[in-house]
């Protein structure tokens, strides 16, 4: 399967090759790799997730100590760089196909790295999978894109997805309905 949205560079796809194993055995899944080089240093950017989604800081933490370790040893990045581990956010990129199943019926953003009918970008409601193709409602239709004709895909923030991530984290356990009523109680007293 074509990694490329995972990891796009070549050194992208071998650090990918190191964390990923490292990620997994600890439970997580890695939705993205990204060495970006800076002036003064280069940074890691690492996005997890957990494979129900809902990952909180304390596990971005935990990836963080153990990728760390692991990366000493293998020592793959030559120059100095700082690490960053975070959860994809509610308008996540989607680098993997079943990120298309997952999140059909939501608004997304993609990309294509050649012309296809005439233009790059797509935007539209996903409509799930098809062996190998993404599908996605458009205006003109619903049309299938191949998996590794993607460059970039993400989804858009619309209400209907914050409600989802809501309460999917809401069923994880995560967030819990009283710390909601002491949020807004808070909110009201300052108003007045």
């Amino acid at each position: 399967m074509n990694n490329d949205l995972i990891a796009k560079a070549a050194m992208d796809r071998r650090l990918a090759e190191i964390i990923t194993p490292v990620i997994e055995d600890m439970g997580y899944e890695l939705v993205r790799v990204r060495l970006m080089s800076g002036k003064d240093e280069s940074t890691l950017q690492i996005m997890a997730d957990k494979p129900e989604g809902g990952i909180e800081v304390d596990d971005c933490a935990k990836i963080s100590t153990a990728v760390s370790a692991n990366l000493d040893v293998e020592d793959p990045i030559l120059d100095a760089y700082t690490l960053e581990v975070s959860s994809p956010g509610i308008d996540r990129p989607l680098t993997r196909l079943k990120d298309f199943d997952m999140f059909e019926g939501y608004d997304a953003k993609l990309e294509t790295d050649e012309l296809i009918d005439g233009r790059r970008r797509f935007k539209g409601v996903l409509a799930g999978v098809e062996g190998d193709e993404v599908l996605i409602n458009v205006a003109e239709g619903t049309i299938g894109l191949k998996f590794e004709w993607l460059t970039e895909a993400k989804l858009v923030l619309t209400d209907e997805l914050i409600k989802e991530m809501l309460r999917q984290r809401k069923a994880a356990g995560v967030i819990k309905e009283t710390d909601f009523d002491e949020i807004q109680t808070d909110t009201s007293e300052e108003d007045t």
